[in-house]
């Protein structure tokens, strides 16, 4: 089989007007990036209020493992299936990153015969929209030091600004810096480091706004740091939210492409999945359910921690009813939680897919405390023996948990034809009565509490001294009902990456808490949580070339 990008290099693609067409948008409504992509214009949202919603499929999974479990790709092949059995899809989804890119883990828009296209545009610069947030988190990062320099009048003490830079590149050397070297007329000098763009709260402010009024308000609210008085200061006391708002007037705007079947895909934003909340904007989402009658989204990692965040942060803030979801499993992560080394995947071993089976079983129970009808999505690898995939579907139906075997990747939306029925009869049966894990409303320890204990699984939850202090700060300043947004490995239930299956019994260790205030929620980093990472001793920049006419190889 040719590889992903020689797949999407081959296709045939349609002139971006006629997926704009299909879509019912008008002339007025979007405007061309070149032949293939499209910017739609924020103002669609508005027009279109009145109209019914879509039904809204959330595809996510069980705990990721090094061989990968192809989320997007199922993501993008089940909106393809569900044209094909007569319905209007349209899948919306997160923008890929060029850190993973040219690191180790890839983009993020679907593989094989299930992706999203022009694939190396999107896996790229894309329409700019990371260059913009980009430029936006770095210009208020200039902005300010250069207050400190030129008198300091709020008072900002230099050793407390949390406002650090971001770069769309995993250099870990950048982690932690010192800047203003060099004598007096270089600034003041202080340490400070760089996340990755993805990990900025302007991309998680971007995600969770629908109009360019309240994107200037939510960046307003931002946390900049604290006075030497102990009092916070935000973007709105520096007055600066006009200019870093005008910086995003484009990259508001969500953007049109296509998959590999011509099904439209509306690819926006892209916030950090196990940082922020790790979801495609909330503009884009709601404009493809007014647009379409299934909207085929999905959420970063497992589970844990994209479900979670889903239905609490990105549902509770856009009021959206998801009406099921799609939980993907493949019969090697199965056989890695079961405690099978990578090498040895291929490899038949019923023993091991009972063992880790229980991976599988609390991401399930996971969406079940949502009211949220789903589907396991087998996704099938070529490696997989018939025995194996029976026997996970035989275990399956042992709980009562409806499974379809998917093979998009190899055969497009062909492959996900019964994944898509089915979806269809779960999104037809009695309603159920959706709703978030908590309330705002709870304090913060027991909101905490729940995501830790009942999602995780957790025996307890234990506060290191700064986080402890940083709780007591949220409290006092009023921002106690602020949801929480957990940072934690996506590799296991715990705050520990290499205990992997369905771990039991163990203590999560909130180490700091991060106030985002535009984004209204606080960020509770556990373990060893980086938010700018580093590159493989093989990065897959090394594959990466381009020849004289301009083709691309190696991008995945």
């Amino acid at each position: 089989m040719k590889s992903d990008i020689d797949i999407a290099q081959d296709a045939r693609l349609l002139p971006i007007r006629e997926i704009a067409q299909q879509m019912g948008l008008t002339e007025e409504e979007w405007e061309p990036y070149g032949r293939y992509k499209a910017k739609i214009d924020v103002g669609v949202l508005a027009k279109n209020q009145d109209k019914p919603d879509g039904k809204l499929i959330l595809v996510t999974a069980m705990s990721p493992t090094p061989a990968g479990e192809g989320k997007s790709t199922v993501t993008v092949g089940l909106a393809q299936a569900l044209n094909r059995v007569g319905q209007r899809a349209i899948a919306a989804i997160r923008e890929p990153s060029l850190g993973p890119n040219f690191g180790l883990k890839g983009g993020a828009a679907g593989g094989g015969y299930a992706q999203v296209v022009p694939m190396t545009d999107i896996n790229l610069h894309f329409t700019g929209d990371f260059h913009a947030i980009t430029t936006a988190h770095n210009l208020l990062a200039a902005l300010i030091d250069n207050h400190v320099y030129q008198g300091n009048e709020l008072h900002l003490d230099p050793d407390r600004i949390t406002w650090r830079r971001v770069l769309d590149i995993n250099d870990r050397t950048l982690r932690q810096v010192a800047i203003g070297l060099g004598g007096k007329n270089n600034g003041v000098t202080r340490e400070s480091g760089f996340d990755i763009t993805v990990a900025s709260e302007i991309m998680a402010v971007l995600c969770l706004i629908e109009n360019l009024e309240e994107l200037k308000q939510a960046l307003a609210r931002m946390l900049i740091g604290y006075t030497y008085e102990n009092l916070p200061v935000t973007v709105g006391d520096l007055g600066v939210q006009g200019a870093l708002t005008a910086l995003l007037k484009d990259a508001i705007n969500p953007n049109l492409v296509q998959t590999l079947e011509n099904t439209p895909a509306i690819i926006h934003g892209g916030p950090f999945g196990n940082i922020a909340h790790g979801c495609n904007s909330l503009i884009a989402t709601r404009m493809a359910l007014k647009l379409g009658d299934y909207v085929v989204t999905e959420a970063g990692f497992g589970a844990d921690l994209g479900a979670e965040k889903f239905f609490d942060i990105k549902c509770r803030k856009g009021s959206l009813k998801p009406s099921a979801a799609v939980i993907v499993a493949t019969v090697r992560a199965l056989k890695y939680h079961g405690g099978v080394a990578r090498k040895n995947l291929a490899l038949e071993d019923f023993e091991a897919i009972e063992r880790g089976f229980s991976n599988l079983l609390h991401h399930a129970q996971i969406v079940t405390e949502y009211n949220v009808p789903f589907v396991i999505a087998l996704n099938r690898f070529p490696t997989d023996t018939e025995a194996e995939l029976t026997y996970v579907q035989q275990l399956c139906a042992k709980h009562g948990m409806r499974i379809e075997r998917t093979e998009v990747f190899a055969k497009g939306g062909e492959g996900g034809l019964e994944l898509a029925k089915a979806i269809i009869e779960a999104t037809n049966a009695p309603t159920l009565h959706f709703q978030p894990i908590y309330d705002v409303s709870d304090s913060l320890r027991e909101k905490i509490d729940v995501i830790c204990k009942k999602i995780y699984g957790a025996k307890q939850v234990q506060f290191t001294e700064a986080a402890q202090r940083q709780l007591d700060d949220c409290n006092r300043y009023g921002w106690d009902e602020l949801p929480i947004c957990m940072a934690k490995t996506p590799y296991s239930f715990s705050d520990n990456p290499k205990l992997i299956g369905d771990v039991k019994d163990f203590t999560m260790t909130i180490r700091e808490i991060r106030p985002s205030l535009g984004a209204e929620f606080l960020v509770c980093l556990t373990g060893d949580i980086l938010t700018m990472p580093g590159l493989p001793k093989h990065p897959n920049a090394l594959q990466v070339d381009i020849d004289s006419t301009g083709r691309i190889k190696g991008l995945f």
